[in-house]
């Protein structure tokens, strides 16, 4: 080495030593990034398989020959085209063999629902399935390239014919973004191919091998954003056990069953013990604690345990060497487009196989029957040979598709001297005709591509589809809000003096049990109000006056209350709801003027209105000094509100005088049939107002009825309810039914005998195969029988009117048999009207209880059933609502005249012309 030399080397070397590592770094990270993308993590949109998986098939393909091989061999033969080591091999396998649809599988592969793992590779053994080998490998119509040795080639995409991404799912994480694309039905993928040839839009959901529920309302095509909702299938099996049937995707029962002892140990939910009897098919049963509500436990489950995930699927697929993010109907599409190519180069391939062999048979054909072998016997030369057989098939050329070239008559040279001794030109021209018939057809599917493939996709569906129908059931699901279901695990105390509350202060006022996630809602004398989270401990405001757990949009919640204004002097009085707040904000229920401060208060959950007694000062210079106000005159305003004038004058005290009914009225309630719940947000059908004693009635489909409440929280599965219906004793019910043991058609009518709620009354026979057909509670109902004609002259329906085939009975009556017990179809009419009744009017009889003595003494002896009583001195004192704890009660005492109309005292009360604005002097 010369000294130049040394002097170059030197400076090259000082020139790598200066190189920016920023440099490097993203040069080097750019390249890994993309490593890591296009070879390890992100599925091909073409055969929906990524590089591991691609090189397990392609080694299984290789290896095939009918019979089950060991997998521990196929990870040593996969290992020739994947250069990543033995364990993502074999874990890529029990993950595709787990999928039950492109291998065969022998041994113990594991468990995707308990979480079991597979045994290891030398235990099992696994084979492609017939459907794999169908629709996966075609040599002819694969690209290749060579593996990363050299030594071996091996697909750049395998040629599938079949939308195999979305069928299997797939989960990875790369450098930079992830995918997640659900698995989809089988079936269902078929059909919206189908749909795609035929012009229509399709919509596919996820379908998943555990089961389970889905909601699907915000999946968004699969694209990043969305969200699916999928819930374990839970049975209650009476008021004292649930079972769980069916688990969401990504779980297992292992990991369902801790989450349960997790959230029963955080005093969330309340159960005795969770038994795990899964064996062939999933069953968990959580068993109850006594007095739990197994509807309450049920959206428990949903609400705090993995009964009920969230996936957010995210579908990116490598596209022409870079990853993009698409939706799950567009990655059918173009699967669908590369099936139909696939097909049509199949067809082509085929066709020019067909055409070589009519060709071929026409040459040999022409060169044995017309004896040109003969001509050859004297030519020296194999060019010789060429020539004359070239010169003798003359003649026929025009008739061949090609050019004949030498290679096909070097062909006809090799045949053998016994085949043209035993050639059979019968045999000869059958074959060619099966061949041109072939050919034909093959032609035909050509031109008319698209019918071919949708033929292909419905021999797919009828050979592979009939064991794969949906297994997890598209369902709409209902918000289910924590605090409502949560088990109340704590004690909430306060301290109202200094300010305090939480369920930490054991030695204070109890004032309810709650729950750890619960919200409390406060009032302080001063007018301020506030909603914090409970805490052991938490300061909240001196003088507190009311406390208590805030429910988010309870809309019947009303607070009555009166304050004094510190600027004016003035009373004002208002009732108001809080629905919805900004947490730990203090709100001013006054008019936030200094010094103001409530002097009464109460909350009702149910939007009661008491009377109150005001009295005020002696010196004040009012004619009235006590007088009695309603809270029923005040109509509900917002928490902001400013109120009413009360009095102008300085208050004494105020006295609780009677408590009062609700002035909301009943609830107007819903079912959703969808969803199977109740609701009081207008969806679905209208079921009635309800009141405190009312109750539903439940007719399900299995022939038993149950009357309910109408707790928001009470499920009903749609697929078993046939009828639900506000309870009303005078509307009787109808059903037509089917006896299994007479194999005869009933229909009978009957009221409601029982009252016990949450009790299952069988009504219809109880033969096994027995079941009820039709329900109604209209009260004259109709039905049309849509019958099986025997002869021409036959009607095709006929009508009836129930009350003239069957009389009113018992719920246990048998029933009378139908007119026609042989018919197609059974369904209701719209109902008769309703027959006006006579209403007699009864006039009382001399010595009976006037209506006005009978409403006193019913005040008066509600009022002391109730325990209601005033206080003696309220010196501008807050009433305390938890001393006084007003209830429901009458309606305060009204004088009633004859005619029925009600007579107050004009000089005092609300009804005076100066209490109409509510004020007072």
């Amino acid at each position: 080495m010369d000294e130049n030399d040394a002097t170059n080397n030197v400076g090259d070397s000082e020139l790598h030593e200066k190189l920016p590592i920023s440099g490097l770094y993203e040069s080097w990270f750019l390249d890994y990034a993309s490593y890591v993308i296009l070879e390890r993590a992100v599925p091909a949109i073409e055969d929906g398989l990524k590089p591991v998986q691609r090189r397990i098939m392609h080694a299984l393909n290789e290896m095939d020959d009918g019979r089950f091989n060991k997998v521990a061999n196929v990870v040593g033969s996969s290992m020739q085209y994947h250069p990543h080591g033995d364990a993502s091999i074999y874990d890529s396998i029990v993950n595709i063999g787990q999928k039950e649809l492109l291998f065969d599988t022998q041994g113990n592969w594991g468990d995707i629902r308990t979480g079991d793992g597979a045994a290891a590779a030398r235990y099992i053994e696994v084979r492609l399935s017939r459907f794999s080998k169908e629709i996966v490998f075609n040599d002819n119509t694969t690209e290749w390239q060579l593996s990363y040795d050299g030594r071996k080639r091996e697909p750049v995409t395998l040629p599938v014919k079949f939308p195999l991404l979305l069928t299997l799912g797939v989960e990875g994480i790369a450098v930079g973004l992830s995918t997640k694309i659900l698995p989809h039905n089988f079936c269902e993928l078929i059909e919206g191919s189908i749909g795609i040839l035929q012009g229509k839009e399709v919509t596919i959901y996820p379908d998943f091998l555990t089961g389970g529920q889905i909601d699907v309302s915000n999946y968004n095509d699969g694209h990043r954003g969305g969200k699916v909702r999928v819930r374990a299938k839970i049975e209650e099996e009476d008021k004292k056990m649930l079972i769980i049937r069916d688990i969401p995707f990504g779980t297992t029962t292992t990991s369902i069953i801790d989450s349960i002892v997790k959230a029963n140990d955080a005093g969330k939910i309340k159960i005795k013990k969770v038994v795990d009897n899964t064996a062939a098919d999933v069953e968990i049963q959580v068993h109850l604690a006594p007095g739990v509500s197994p509807d309450i436990t049920m959206d428990a489950l949903y609400a705090f345990t993995e009964c009920e995930v969230s996936i957010s699927p995210n579908a990116c697929v490598i596209i022409a060497d870079k990853p993009h993010f698409v939706g799950v109907t567009e990655i059918l599409k173009y699967n669908t487009q590369q099936t139909v190519d696939l097909l049509r180069r199949e067809l082509e391939i085929k066709r020019a196989a067909l055409l070589e062999k009519i060709l071929y048979g026409s040459l040999e054909k022409i060169f044995i029957e017309n004896r040109i072998y003969r001509d050859i016997e004297e030519c020296e030369t194999f060019e010789d040979v060429i020539r004359t057989i070239d010169k003798g098939l003359e003649p026929y050329k025009p008739q061949f598709y090609r050019v004949i070239t030498d290679d096909d008559i070097v062909e006809l040279t090799e045949i053998r001297i016994k085949r043209i001794s035993k050639y059979d030109g019968y045999k000869a021209d059958e074959l060619m005709r099966k061949w041109e018939e072939e050919l034909a057809e093959t032609e035909d599917n050509l031109a008319n591509i698209v019918r071919f493939a949708i033929e292909y996709y419905r021999d797919l569906l009828k050979k592979y589809g009939k064991t794969r129908g949906r297994r997890t059931e598209i369902r709409a699901f209902n918000q289910i809000s924590a605090n409502i279901v949560a088990a109340n695990n704590q004690k909430l105390y306060v301290n109202r003096t200094e300010g305090f509350i939480g369920y930490g202060l054991k030695k204070d006022e109890y004032v309810m049990d709650c729950s750890d996630i619960d919200d409390v809602i406060v009032f302080r004398s001063d007018g301020k109000c506030l909603v914090t989270k409970i805490q052991d401990k938490v300061f909240v405001g001196k003088d507190i006056i009311h406390c208590a757990v805030f429910l988010k949009n309870d809309e019947r919640k009303v607070y009555n209350l009166i304050y004094l204004d510190g600027k004016t002097g003035v009373s004002y009085i208002k009732r108001c709801q809080i629905t919805a707040v900004t947490r730990d904000r203090e709100y001013d229920m006054t008019q936030g003027t200094p010094k103001s401060k409530i002097t009464y208060f109460t909350a009702n959950d149910n939007g009661e209105a008491e009377i109150i007694t005001v009295n005020l000062t002696a010196q004040s210079k009012a004619k009235v000094k006590q007088f009695d106000f309603n809270f029923a005159d005040l109509l509900i305003k917002n928490r902001s509100a400013m109120g009413n004038i009360l009095t102008k004058y300085p208050v004494r005290k105020i006295t609780l005088k009677q408590a009062g009914r609700s002035t909301l009225g009943g609830v107007d309630m819903w079912f959703n049939p969808t969803i199977g719940r109740l609701n009081r947000d207008e969806r679905g059908e209208y079921l009635g107002n309800f009141g405190a004693a009312d109750s539903i009635l439940v007719i399900y489909k299995d022939g038993t009825y149950e009357l309910t409440n109408f707790d928001l929280t009470n499920h009903y599965v749609p697929n078993e309810v046939l009828l639900v219906k506000k309870f009303d004793t005078k509307l009787p019910v109808t059903a037509i039914y089917y006896d299994a043991g007479q194999k005869q058609h009933f229909i009978k009518r009957f009221n409601i005998e029982t009252t016990s709620l949450d009790k299952k009354f069988l009504f219809i026979s109880d033969t096994k195969n027995s079941k009820l057909l039709l329900a109604s509670t209209d009260k004259r109902p109709r039905f049309e029988m849509i019958l099986a004609k025997n002869t021409s002259n036959e009607p095709s329906s006929v009508a009836y009117a129930v009350e003239d085939l069957v009389d009113l009975r018992g719920w246990r009556a048998l029933g009378n048999k139908l007119p026609n017990d042989k018919f197609k179809d059974i369904h209701w009419l719209p109902p008769l009207p309703e027959e006006p009744e006579t209403v007699e009017e009864d006039l009382p009889d001399e010595g009976e209880h006037s209506e006005e003595t009978t409403e006193a003494e019913e005040g008066e002896t509600q009022a002391a059933a109730e325990g209601i009583t005033t206080a003696d001195e309220v010196d501008m004192e807050i009433v305390n609502p938890e001393k006084l704890a007003p209830s429901a009660s009458g309606e305060p005492e009204e004088e009633q005249k004859p005619d029925g109309k009600s007579r107050k005292d004009p000089k005092k009360g609300p009804d005076s012309p100066k209490s109409q604005l509510g004020l007072f002097e």
